[in-house]
């Protein structure tokens, strides 16, 4: 398996920014996100202070970026990325499609997570909840499993889980309806509450009733940051860090949103070429 020297997570303007810096200091880069760049953007209104860009809709300023990356030959990888091992002295990226991705270094420009995870979510991790679908499939081969899904992305997801288990519950937490070809796909629009176990997930309890489950997938566009690196720490949905953009995990840096307030698009951008520096000082110091 080949190693880059920099994995980056996000395609927002933190994560561009970084890439844009890594590939000017000729760094063999991976970079995952969407090939729409940032959703969040493309609806945003007027942005008057972006240096270079007044007065500018969220929708031109996707397109500026856009034409930079491509001129750098800088790709978008789509694979979401459901977590991030340190490993000593590199790290292993988990795609959704159950592939193993490594790095020397890894910079986090995922955006900030609304809200909080559910009651349970944290405890019964690796015990009935997952996060990746494609993964943990073979898993509950004949079972049943919920599926919380943050957007209609998540709805392949759900649609292979239905190949293997014998009942997919779906609760989709966005306006649009689903529509599965399967029969053993149930859509409850219901608020998910808590998941409740003993040793391993039993329930998840919704605003309206209680389902029996073998395995609850929350499939988020974006996850917690302590939830996709073991190990990370943060303080309420924003991952420690320092002007460097450095964490407690060494060779892993963050910018953007996820490193706290202000949210604002300059900053993440300057704070990815921040992290984009810092890596590349990193990888400078490790023995030949």
């Amino acid at each position: 398996m080949s190693r880059y020297d920099i994995a980056i997570i996000g395609s927002g303007p933190a994560g561009l920014e970084a890439a844009i810096t890594a590939k000017i200091r000729n760094k063999d880069i991976i970079l995952f996100g969407s090939k729409d760049l940032s959703s969040k953007m493309l609806v945003a209104h007027e942005i008057q202070n972006y240096l270079g860009l007044p007065f500018i809709s969220g929708a031109d300023m996707v397109k500026a970026f856009r034409k930079h990356i491509e001129e750098m030959g800088i790709e978008v990888t789509e694979d979401k990325i459901t977590a991030v091992y340190a490993y000593g002295d590199f790290f292993v990226l988990q795609r959704n499609n159950g592939e193993m991705v490594e790095a020397t270094t890894v910079i986090l420009a995922t955006g900030v997570v609304a809200g909080k995870p559910y009651p349970g979510e944290d405890t019964f991790l690796g015990r009935g909840v997952s996060y990746c679908a494609t993964c943990d499939a073979p898993l509950y081969k004949g079972k049943t499993v919920a599926v919380i899904g943050g957007s209609s992305h998540e709805e392949a997801e759900a649609e292979f889980l239905s190949e293997v288990c014998a009942k997919v519950y779906y609760f989709p937490l966005y306006k649009d309806e689903p529509a599965f070809k399967a029969e053993n796909i149930e859509v409850h629009r219901e608020k998910p509450a808590e998941i409740i176990g003993d040793m391993k997930v039993r329930t998840l309890k919704t605003d309206q009733n209680e389902y029996s489950v073998d395995c609850v997938f929350v499939l988020r566009d974006a996850q917690f940051p302590g939830q996709l690196v073991p190990g990370l720490e943060t303080e309420g949905n924003a991952v420690k860090t320092d002007l460097q953009m450095t964490t407690n995990l060494p060779g892993l840096f963050v910018a953007g949103d996820i490193a706290g307030q202000p949210y604002q698009y300059i900053k993440s951008a300057g704070q990815g070429n921040i992290a984009a520096l810092s890596a590349v000082n990193y990888l400078a110091k490790l023995p030949k």
